[in-house]
């Protein structure tokens, strides 16, 4: 049986990942167990628990506005913690999938595909996107664009005029062991269409905004993936 060390044990999406069946051994290390602001502390449990893939999915996310008030916590977690991964995954030689987040793409044409040039929208995107820079330099790993929330939808208020790919944690949940034997870089998501239309098929009570409104015309409002290589990977 091929063991996993799964980071970010305790998050969201975790919690709905443990509740799949599957063929592996999978640790969730806690973060006095594994911390991966330290490098030696990612290795010392590496060593001991000897893994064939590591899935990283720790990483400091909502709310949004904590990468533009405290950027030294975003980049100490999003992009030191991910290169401490991806040395200690190096050091092992581990199979590493990293969490990233469709975010990276400039978000003003729509339909971006893998090879399509990335251009972070906020900051939390630009700290995703160094992790990444870190992982794309070790050629024994896949980078997941991902695109997802919980379900049901739960913010008040959805963006009518943005196009995106949202998926359920559950959703992706079921598919995530399909992948860990692909490498590069996958667009993880749902079906193209607009936030609003999304949030409303799990919670009749969202009420819809104007993200062109609120956040400007400037804010890209499309955001869409192309999920043809993520589609034919699960057949």
């Amino acid at each position: 049986m091929k063991k996993i060390v799964f980071t970010g044990g305790s998050g969201r999406f975790a919690t709905v990942f443990k509740k799949i069946k599957h063929k592996y051994k999978i640790e969730y290390p806690s973060k006095k167990q594994l911390n991966i602001e330290n490098f030696y502390s990612v290795l010392k449990y590496l060593e001991k628990k000897k893994p064939s893939y590591l899935i990283h999915c720790a990483g400091l996310s909502r709310p949004m506005k904590i990468h533009e008030k405290n950027i030294s916590k975003s980049i100490l977690i999003n992009i030191i913690g991910t290169s401490n991964i991806v040395r200690a995954c190096v050091k092992k030689n581990i199979k590493l999938i990293y969490f990233s987040t469709n975010y990276v793409y400039p978000g003003t044409k729509g339909n971006y595909s893998e090879d399509d040039p990335v251009l972070p929208i906020n900051n939390y995107a630009i700290s995703k996107l160094g992790g990444e820079c870190a992982v794309q330099m070790y050629k024994n790993s896949l980078i997941l664009r991902i695109c997802m929330t919980e379900k049901p939808f739960v913010h008040k208020v959805a963006f009518n005029d943005v196009e995106m790919n949202f998926m359920f944690h559950e959703d992706l949940a079921k598919n995530l062991l399909k992948l860990i034997n692909k490498k590069g870089i996958i667009n993880i998501g749902g079906q193209k269409q607009i936030v609003y239309k999304f949030a409303k098929q799990s919670n009749n009570k969202v009420k819809p905004i104007s993200a062109k409104k609120i956040l400007g015309k400037k804010f890209p409002l499309k955001q869409s993936m192309n999920i043809k290589k993520y589609l034919k990977a699960l057949k």
